[in-house]
């Protein structure tokens, strides 16, 4: 079992894709993109599956069901949709894996769904509830396929 998130920027443009896989008792991500401007990103899991542009707060806020601090660098924890910042190279292209620990399939594909949010600046792994990320510049919605 998995589901797929098709990123798109608010102007309609693929960027990637997010794959989300059963791993034990957490979430494993795949992020593939292309196209995308060069440098860190932050990218979270986040609680509700939509993506209305262009600033697609429809997404909610990071997925965070134990209602933890945000950050990998907390020393309290972090939200169960914290991930590393996305690397994209100087080609637009870039690649992330990442085990989301805690964190439940079923969860993530609730009734609400979750979405999958890249952020135009790098998370600081610490500020809550973002990481001073910035603006969300693409979205998709997991989907089983």
């Amino acid at each position: 079992t998995q589901a797929v998130a098709m990123l798109m920027t608010a102007d309609g443009i693929e960027v990637g894709r997010a794959t989300a896989m059963p791993d034990g008792d957490s979430v494993a991500i795949a992020l593939d993109v292309e196209g995308m401007m060069p440098g860190e990103h932050g990218v979270h899991v986040h609680e509700t599956g939509s993506c209305v542009g262009p600033d697609f707060a429809s997404a909610g806020g990071h997925w965070n069901p134990a209602g933890a601090a945000h950050g990998l660098e907390d020393p309290e924890g972090q939200h169960a949709g914290d991930m590393p910042n996305l690397t994209v190279a100087e080609d637009g292209t870039g690649t992330l894996g990442y085990t989301l620990v805690g964190a439940s399939f079923d969860g993530l594909m609730d009734a609400d769904g979750s979405a999958f949010v890249i952020h135009a600046d790098r998370d600081d792994q610490v500020t809550d509830p973002s990481g001073n990320s910035g603006d969300r510049i693409a979205c998709g919605i997991f989907a089983v396929g």
